[in-house]
């Protein structure tokens, strides 16, 4: 069995072209389970079988809970982003990250401009053992580069779309 690694640093190194680079498509295809709502009751699947999620409302949301919600998700791949560009960072620049934490908090709102509904994020870190300077640094140049970050401060290009009969299989075939 072969060693998990962080991927190489060079995956910081720029890159100069004229469109964007694809480097991962991740894909997913959610239903709505028991209540035929996929923010519900949803079931969340990834085309390789490697996420398969049980979505539930949280109490805050008069839900059961129990349950993953999307904000959780959006949580996690944020943090797990921010923290994974901050170790490259800190390997670049020669600094040991001992017990490095991502907290990180994803908030559904409504949004008073709309009245409708919003999303903000909060990112806190913890570099224990690394002087402050440092660590604000590595932090600051994180969130420059981490793009989740950029999505949430920058926006997001997305194309919203009706599927084609023959397209209705194709997130979720992986059993």
């Amino acid at each position: 069995m072969s060693q998990l690694k962080p991927p190489p640093v060079s995956l910081l190194d720029k890159y100069y072209g004229e469109d964007a680079q694809t480097i991962y498509t991740g894909r997913v295809r959610v239903t709505g389970g028991e209540a035929a709502h996929g923010r519900a009751s949803g079931v969340v699947c990834s085309d390789d079988g490697a996420l398969q999620v049980s979505l539930r409302l949280p109490v805050e949301l008069d839900g059961p809970g129990g349950g993953t919600n999307p904000e959780q998700l959006l949580a996690a791949g944020y943090g797990a982003c921010f923290h994974g560009v901050l170790k490259l960072l800190a390997i670049r620049a020669g600094v040991e990250l001992t017990d490095a934490t991502v907290d990180t908090a994803v908030t559904f709102a409504r949004d008073p401009v709309d009245g409708l509904f919003l999303l903000s994020a909060e990112i806190r870190v913890a570099l224990p053992g690394v002087e402050r300077a440092l660590a604000a640094e590595l932090v600051r140049n994180a969130e420059r580069i981490c793009p989740y970050a950029k999505m949430f401060r920058d926006g997001i290009d997305h194309v919203v779309a009706l599927a084609c009969e023959n397209e209705s299989s194709r997130a979720g075939d992986a059993d």
